[in-house]
């Protein structure tokens, strides 16, 4: 069975496209670098391209009142950006942002259109990532809501550390602010609190994963419902 499969793809859900499948893909496929911190969509800007993450994070920001962001999701190897365009719809509500360096393989948007018209797979595989990516979104609007900021931020953490393959990535205070939804402070706070139990290091927009296991302690159970959901997808 596994020869069905194409070897050696980062991207789970590229790799998990029959061979012929993938073949027809390949030849619109090209791997690009995903930077600290560029944007890859702004809302409601035509999208061009699509991404699927060989390495690294992408964060999906919602605008607030005009100006502030909020996050509301991660894209890492396991998924893809651009998911709209599958939907039928040329833009989307939301800022795109890289937030962990690594990886990418683009393709044209039109082009990605017609693939997904063409009976295969992938469409398929499309579906139940966006179940995937819908669960992520939701529990974590739950998360922010009813649980603590500490509990929120391992729980991000560990999101963090199973797309990235890394125990140290770059993060700045800021956007820890926007993902949490939550003041410089409080942000300060907290990591100040995981820095004090040895779970964490963070130095210089530099945080490193020292005890995974603790951060999972910490962390509420809104981890492993969408992490049960990430791999099964």
């Amino acid at each position: 069975m596994s020869s069905t499969k194409s070897p050696l793809i980062a991207n789970r859900l590229l790799a998990a496209l029959p061979k012929k499948d993938y073949q027809a893909l390949q030849r619109h496929l090209e791997e690009v670098p995903l930077v600290f911190e560029e944007i890859l969509y702004q809302p409601n800007v035509l999208i061009s391209d699509v991404y699927f993450p060989n390495s690294g994070i992408v964060s999906l920001l919602a605008a607030v009142n005009g100006h502030a962001t909020l996050e509301v999701g991660l894209v890492g190897q396991e998924g893809m950006l651009g998911l709209a365009v599958f939907m039928g719809v040329n833009s989307s509500q939301n800022r795109a942002v890289v937030q962990g360096a690594g990886s990418a393989m683009r393709m044209k948007a039109t082009a990605f259109r017609k693939e997904c018209n063409n009976g295969g797979v992938l469409p398929l595989l499309l579906r139940r990532y966006s179940h995937s990516l819908v669960t992520q979104i939701t529990q974590s609007a739950v998360c922010n809501q009813f649980h603590s900021v500490d509990a929120r931020l391992a729980r991000w953490l560990l999101m963090t550390h199973d797309r990235m393959g890394d125990d140290e990535f770059q993060i700045t205070q800021e956007f820890l602010s926007n993902m949490l939804g939550v003041r410089r402070e409080g942000v300060s706070r907290a990591a100040g609190d995981l820095q004090k139990r040895k779970l964490i290091g963070y130095s210089r927009g530099r945080l490193k994963v020292l005890d995974r296991v603790g951060l999972e302690a910490v962390s509420c159970g809104c981890y492993e419902i969408i992490n049960d959901e990430s791999n099964s997808s």
